[in-house]
């Protein structure tokens, strides 16, 4: 075969360069790694969806305009008629719309770091130059380097997070204001912990012409249906529409959310009782000797112990799959995140993960 097939000749070489999104096995292990909601559907519920798929015309293409799924959507998250939506396949669909959207000659994207990792690789696939801005030693935002680089590379798009990911934390609302009035550019705030934050920028959309909003069922129990939603003014939305593929959300996705919906105390009741897991993990591994917590307003918890990757091995050992992610950002240097799971899951990690402590100590 002629080299010039080979895909070194052939493929972007920032792609090359790039590794995969790995995703772990989970099999046999207690999942405590993807920010998932560990609460299935009831019952009932379950039963109903059961009925509803069974009668679903799957021979035929969904509404590619997800009509019924955007008005329930409309009236359970309070979306006013002005403000238009854009469903994604997951958040990543959308953000990469955006990236492609806007990738000029020369358009720079600007994130925060460390934050979710998905906003510097879809620059890359979408071939916009990145730039991450690192956030101060605690994790906030520093509201200075920011403005100093939106300054200076006058920015596309910016992406932040709220709360952030894999920090937990919500930036200072005062200071991402002061980001959206300083840039030319889209601000993109991504929500999709906001279910564990009570904690918003939806009402600041009709006040800044230049922010955009995204938002997510992962989190709050639809993890499998990949769903994901961008709110913004039309003009803006109009023309993201257009980098849309057909029928992107397809027939069971929209039948199934809609139904889900219906029953978002379900969903409220879940959260609930994720923020207050969070609040007992948080406080147990407080009294644990040299793990540093830092404070979460999503459904997980970021920490630092000494020789993170051994812990994580351990609890691996031991069938508890968390992320490390010690290596991944100077600033994470020893950092682990575990995702808020049932009281039972969360007693058996803050167990196992004690009695591991012990013994490396």
């Amino acid at each position: 075969m002629s080299n010039s097939y080979l895909p070194e000749h052939i493929i972007r070489p920032e792609i090359l360069a790039l590794s995969a999104y790995h995703v772990p096995s989970a099999t046999g292990m207690i999942k405590l790694d993807a920010m998932e909601n560990p609460y299935p559907l009831s019952p009932e519920l379950r039963d109903e969806i059961a009925q509803l798929t069974a009668n679903a015309p799957v021979n035929r293409y969904p509404d590619s305009s997800a009509v019924l799924l955007k008005g329930k959507l409309r009236q359970t998250l309070a979306i006013s008629d002005d403000i238009d939506i854009l469903l994604g396949n997951g958040s990543d669909e959308i953000i990469q719309i955006i990236a492609m959207a806007v990738a000029k000659p020369g358009a720079v994207l600007i994130s925060v770091e460390p934050s979710f990792v998905m906003f510097r690789m879809i620059a890359t696939f979408a071939n916009i130059q990145y730039v991450g801005v690192p956030l101060k030693q605690d994790f906030s935002l520093d509201l200075e380097t920011m403005l100093t680089a939106i300054a200076k590379y006058k920015p596309a798009v910016i992406f932040l997070a709220y709360p952030n990911n894999p920090t937990g934390n919500l930036f200072d609302y005062a200071a991402i204001l002061s980001i959206i009035q300083a840039t030319s550019g889209i601000v993109v705030i991504d929500e999709a912990y906001q279910a564990f934050a009570d904690a918003s920028f939806i009402n600041e959309i009709n006040h800044h012409p230049n922010l955009l909003l995204m938002r997510t069922l992962s989190k709050s129990g639809l993890a499998g249906l990949r769903l994901g939603l961008l709110l913004g003014r039309s003009e803006w939305l109009t023309q993201l529409e257009k980098m849309r593929l057909p029928y992107n959300i397809g027939i069971m996705t929209q039948i199934i959310a809609e139904k889900v919906l219906h029953h978002t105390v379900v969903l409220s009741e879940q959260a609930e009782a994720i923020k207050l897991e969070r609040a007992k993990m948080s406080a147990f591994l407080a009294t644990i000797e040299n793990i540093k917590v830092y404070p979460s307003k999503a459904n997980f918890i970021l920490f630092r112990v000494h020789a993170a990757t051994q812990i994580f091995l351990a609890l691996k050992q031991q069938k508890i799959l968390i992320k490390n992610l010690d290596g991944t950002h100077p600033l994470l240097e020893n950092c682990l995140r575990v995702t808020i799971g049932t009281p039972d899951e969360n007693a058996q990690f803050c167990s196992i993960l004690q009695a591991i402590l012990s013994k490396t100590v």
